[in-house]
């Protein structure tokens, strides 16, 4: 939902440096890091990936979607994270192993936008299986009552609990996948995903006692404030009135969104979710005030910081990661029309 007014591509908004820093931390298979050395999971490098075809980096988003076919496991999963050694068979050293269905699913989000990008066919049916997959997995992992279970472990045992923010990821995966199946003429499949979405936005907005069960409530967090609207389970005057409802206890005038409501830290990708959310309820302008706050959040190369802690003045942690950058790149394009996927998230698709 471009206004049409004010920068037009990404080297008037400043972002070629966050977009060569996704370059430079991709290791050779594709896969792209949080940061040079550090770990990487799959819901960070697909939003990643999409920075980089937003920027026309082709050949790098391509290699980056071949590593998530190379790396999914037969029942549609990848794991959680990985760490920087080439291994796409074993997670992250530093977490316990699981496979979370959010981020295994949003490939779709990823594979669908590569093409809007790029009109290559041949690209959306090489990935067809991948995406495929992908999303039978999170809906084998549906509950009776709508909600779609967090994680499964090595073992395959569900833990039978949801997250409001990444079910919401999920009915945005869903709604991809069935606008790809359409493309190519899976129908069935299509009207599977279809029903399942249709029942996932119905307990995200109607049950909220089949979320955050077995652990404390995820609401101090600011993606369950505005991942619904982002996602596009909730729309029109209701998307406006749960974001006016958190408003005050998120947003930092001139500093940006907090991660949680309860610390004095704003971050940059959540505000830059939030700059989408905004978007597509039809607040342009508030939306491009709240994302030129950010770019004070940058380092000398242009690269953003994760977040600036405003009681210590300080940046926090000390990382610059690369799906930060990529919502920036992400938010951009949404407001300037950078790109042919820019309405992706700000044009939701109905029930």
């Amino acid at each position: 939902m471009s206004d049409g007014s004010g920068p037009r591509s990404l080297a008037d908004w400043g972002l070629e440096p966050a977009v060569d820093h996704i370059e430079r931390v991709q290791r050779a298979d594709g896969l792209i890091l949080w940061y040079p050395d550090g770990p990487a999971d799959p819901w960070d490098h697909v939003e990643s990936a999409m920075a980089l075809s937003i920027a026309g980096r082709d050949e790098a988003a391509r290699r980056a979607y071949r590593w998530v076919a190379d790396a999914q496991h037969d029942d549609g999963a990848l794991w959680a994270t990985y760490g920087d050694s080439e291994d796409n068979d074993g997670a992250h050293d530093g977490d316990e192993p699981r496979k979370e269905t959010h981020r295994s699913a949003y490939v779709a989000v990823g594979t669908w936008h590569h093409y809007l990008c790029t009109e290559d066919r041949d690209f959306l049916e090489n990935l067809w299986s991948t995406v495929r997959d992908a999303l039978a997995f999170a809906c084998d992992h549906q509950a009776p009552t709508g909600e779609i279970y967090w994680t499964v472990d090595p073992d395959g045992e569900v833990y039978e609990d949801a997250l409001i923010a990444g079910c919401a990821s999920i009915y945005k995966s869903l709604a991809c996948g069935a606008t790809i199946a359409d493309v190519l003429g899976r129908v069935e499949v299509r009207d599977r995903w279809l029903e399942a979405r249709s029942r996932l936005g119905e307990a995200i907005r109607t049950r909220p006692d089949r979320f955050d069960r077995t652990w404390e409530s995820k609401s101090r967090y600011a993606m369950d404030w505005f991942y619904p609207v982002l996602c596009g389970v909730v729309t029109g005057n209701s998307a406006r009135d749960r974001l006016d409802a958190g408003a005050d206890r998120f947003l930092e005038e001139e500093l940006g969104c907090r991660c949680v409501s309860d610390e004095p830290w704003v971050t940059v990708a959540e505000s830059c979710e939030l700059v989408l959310s905004l978007a597509a309820v039809g607040r342009t302008t508030r939306a491009r005030e709240i994302y030129e706050w950010l770019f004070q959040w940058t380092d000398d190369e242009g690269i953003f910081w994760t977040g600036y802690q405003f009681e210590d003045e300080a940046f926090w942690p000390g990382e610059r990661p690369t799906w930060t950058g990529a919502a920036a790149v992400l938010a951009a394009d949404a407001l300037s029309g950078v790109s042919p996927a820019a309405d992706l998230f700000t044009d939701p698709q109905p029930e």
